[in-house]
């Protein structure tokens, strides 16, 4: 990959199915022609965008294959586009600036109408680049494994859409924590843990805290509470009770659908590299996303 001060290749991806997002890729990949850009363009969205791909510098391409062919990833949407994009892209280095067009934004806060100006000052070099960790799972069964993925936000065990309750079992490196029955558990990172595991009652984890978040969905004992573990921790769950089977999500995405005695491994799995502007304050936007009331006081 060429160095952040001789961005050429530029990668893009947007929200599918968005008109907005779909006419702003037209717009971004003029500006980036204009400028003597090479554009690779995700294969998903280029035909719907009815972009002008006739030049050996804009072409279209699976975003599986960018990861080690762009110098700058860009994703316009929100947070579930980018970590779409995001999983093709673990362990590359490759930088990603997430242009938002959701509705929090937490990993895509870089605001649409300052998008040109961002993308511009990004490819001079001046920006700064926070790595996100990614969770990988395995789904075992009588020592066979079945289904393996990544997670850059959570994993979800949950039960089905019948509304009876599952019961698992959970050890951190070998060791028994506890057996639980309820709606799920969340494993999230510390980028996820903005995501549903705060919805569910979980922290919030600095970017910086290299750790797991384990976030209990309606325990049947409330005394079944959030904890926080080591990043380089393993977890195992056993899936013990399921009357109507149960599902395993990786970012929202479900990965399969799991029964009695299924094995769920997951371990810290590679990272990908998010792009903001020097400047960047986290607890900043945490106030601006989460609403919280109060200013600083000045005496």
């Amino acid at each position: 990959m060429s160095s952040t001060s001789a961005m050429q290749c530029i990668g893009i991806s947007v929200k599918p199915h968005d008109e907005r997002a779909v006419g702003l890729l037209g717009e971004l990949q003029r500006w980036l022609l204009q400028l003597d850009k090479t554009v690779l363009i995700d294969r998903s969205v280029a035909e719907r965008a009815e972009l002008d791909l006739a030049t050996q510098q804009c072409q279209s391409v699976p975003v599986s294959s960018m990861a080690d062919r762009v110098d700058l990833m860009i994703v316009l949407g929100g947070d579930g586009t980018l970590l779409h994009a995001a999983r093709h892209f673990i362990g590359s280095g490759t930088p990603i600036l997430g242009i938002n067009l959701g509705r929090l934004g937490f990993l895509t806060d870089t605001p649409v109408g300052n998008m040109f100006d961002v993308v511009e000052q990004v490819m001079q070099g001046n920006l700064q680049i926070t790595q996100h960790d990614a969770l990988h799972v395995e789904v075992m069964r009588r020592d066979q494994r079945l289904a393996e993925g990544y997670a850059m936000n959570d994993v979800v065990l949950e039960r089905s859409a019948v509304p009876r309750m599952i019961g698992f079992e959970m050890a951190i490196q070998g060791q028994f924590v506890f057996r639980m029955r309820g709606d799920g558990l969340i494993l999230a990172t510390a980028a996820g843990s903005t995501a549903y595991a705060l919805s569910a009652g979980g922290p919030i984890v600095h970017p910086s805290v290299d750790a797991i978040t384990v976030v209990p969905v309606c325990p049947h004992t409330l005394s079944n509470r959030p904890i926080v573990v080591p990043a380089d921790d393993v977890v195992e769950l056993k899936l013990v009770e399921a009357p109507h089977c149960a599902g395993l999500n990786l970012d929202g995405v479900e990965l399969m659908q799991l029964h009695e005695d299924d094995h769920i491994v997951i371990r810290k799995g590679g990272a990908i590299s998010l792009v903001y502007l020097p400047g960047r304050h986290y607890f900043e936007v945490l106030r601006s996303k989460l609403q919280w009331a109060g200013q600083l006081e000045t005496r």
